[in-house]
């Protein structure tokens, strides 16, 4: 019990202080609340995530039995990401006010009883009852899940700052497993026992993380800063990541609203072989972020070029999921399969970058070091995810309405091809600017620069 209450008054430093510094000398062996943290974090990601991912299968084929169209569906969707929005900006600003574990632990209470609840709409009266109360619980829902995740990304960079990449890596593990569990499972739940009991099952078990986190998870304390988001809007480089970062969200939002529709009408799929078939883009994305998260570590100058590949081998999946119609290439199960296994990793290639990429260029401009700047690009990366998860579904849902699922995910491409066409412009400016740079001060003659100097 005394080793406990050490490691964490440990944590309960003010930023700069001598134990945080020892945490952040490479190779060093991992403390005991590093590693209770680690755990704390993953099982936040995995809960949390396979309770998100458990709809795809059969709640939009539900919705429609309950009088929802397909651009409502979208709709539904995307409210979860408009107030996950909100939630974001709001509680990244004032994470070090609330505290990171007091935000974290809430977020899971709140998440894991709007799980439950959902799971009790098939009991509602079909038509507008139906559809405000899917609206009420998944906003609801939507706040929690921005608290857990904007506390986990901030906890995460704090207690391992020299690998920020390597450690989020290795936590998307736990999400894609989240990801990749969630369908299969939700939707065999779905076909054994009806509607109710996946939203029951998995709403209970993100509940059991409340203790748990609230034992293992050490606190933390920090000064509020005096930064901003718009600052951080201020610069081009984090302007162009974060449209990188809604390309990649809309596309995962894009495809839980309109997937397992297309499946299950091309190919004639159960919802349980939906749930399958997903687990061509997750597992993909899993296995590949902790690998990318070492390499984006080790090799921090090729961070850039990842998310520019990244892009456009998502924009080539996208446009050959369909395909598009301008090809006139039949659609096929295995292309389909093929191309979402292409896009799970190349969502990893723009994802694990992102975030030590917009930290460094903020820690480069003048943000203090510390839990609030963490705080503030944690909920800028939710934000922006989250702007992607409605325009996706909400999109994505009207585009399929009006043309096809093929024109849709040509256009969700299309958002890829651009978003790393901007990125490969900027990283080729700035490379050239640096290049230049040094040529520029050796033309300095010597008596110039002395009277300079003078």
């Amino acid at each position: 019990m005394n080793d406990n209450n050490m490691d964490s008054d440990q944590v309960q430093q003010t930023d700069g202080s001598t134990s945080e510094e020892s945490i952040s000398i490479p190779n060093q062996r991992m403390t005991r609340y590093q590693i209770l943290t680690l755990i704390s974090m993953a099982s936040v990601n995995f809960s949390s995530m396979i309770c998100y991912s458990i709809l795809g299968p059969f709640f939009p084929n539900e919705a429609m039995k309950k009088g929802a169209s397909q651009t409502v569906i979208g709709l539904i969707f995307g409210c979860y990401a408009l107030c996950n929005l909100m939630g974001s900006l709001v509680l990244g600003k004032y994470i070090v006010q609330i505290g990171a574990k007091v935000m974290l632990i809430s977020g899971l209470f709140v998440s894991s009883g709007c799980t439950i609840l959902f799971g009790l709409l098939d009991r509602v009266p079909e038509g507008a009852t139906f559809i405000t109360l899917c609206f009420i619980i998944r906003s609801v829902d939507a706040l929690g899940f921005s608290a857990a995740m904007t506390s986990s990304f901030a906890i995460s960079a704090k207690v391992f700052p020299n690998n920020i990449a390597t450690v989020l890596g290795s936590l998307e593990i736990f999400t894609g497993l989240g990801l990749i569990l969630g369908p299969p499972i939700g939707g065999w739940l779905y076909q054994s026992f009806g509607y109710e009991v996946p939203f029951m099952a998995l709403g209970c078990f993100l509940f059991l993380m409340v203790p748990f986190n609230i034992y293992i998870l050490p606190s933390f304390a920090a000064e509020p800063t005096k930064d901003s988001f718009f600052r951080l809007f201020t610069r081009l480089k984090i302007v162009l990541i974060c449209f990188a970062i809604f390309t990649l969200s809309s596309g995962l939002g894009f495809l839980d609203a309109t997937l397992s529709i297309y499946a299950i009408d091309k190919f004639d799929l159960s919802p349980g072989y939906v749930g399958l078939l997903l687990l061509g883009l997750s597992l993909p994305y899993c296995l590949a972020s902790p690998l990318l998260g070492i390499v984006s570590d080790r090799f921090p100058s090729i961070r850039p070029w990842l998310m520019v590949l990244g892009g456009l081998s998502t924009a080539t999946g996208f446009w050959f999921l369909g395909p598009v119609p301008i090809l006139q290439i039949q659609s096929q199960l295995w292309l389909l399969v093929f191309m979402l296994g292409v896009i799970g990793f190349s969502l990893s290639m723009i994802a694990i970058p992102t975030f030590p990429e917009i930290l460094n260029c903020a820690y480069e401009n003048g943000f203090e070091e510390g839990l609030s700047t963490l705080g503030l690009v944690s909920g800028l990366f939710g934000a922006v995810w989250s702007i992607g998860m409605f325009c996706g579904p909400t999109l994505g849902g009207f585009t399929t309405q009006q043309l096809s699922f093929e024109w849709a995910a040509s256009i969700q491409g299309g958002l890829a091809f651009l978003a790393a066409f901007f990125l490969g412009i900027y990283f080729l400016c700035q490379r050239t600017r640096q290049r230049r740079a040094p040529q520029i001060k050796r033309k300095i003659p010597s008596d110039e620069h002395t009277r300079l100097l003078s």
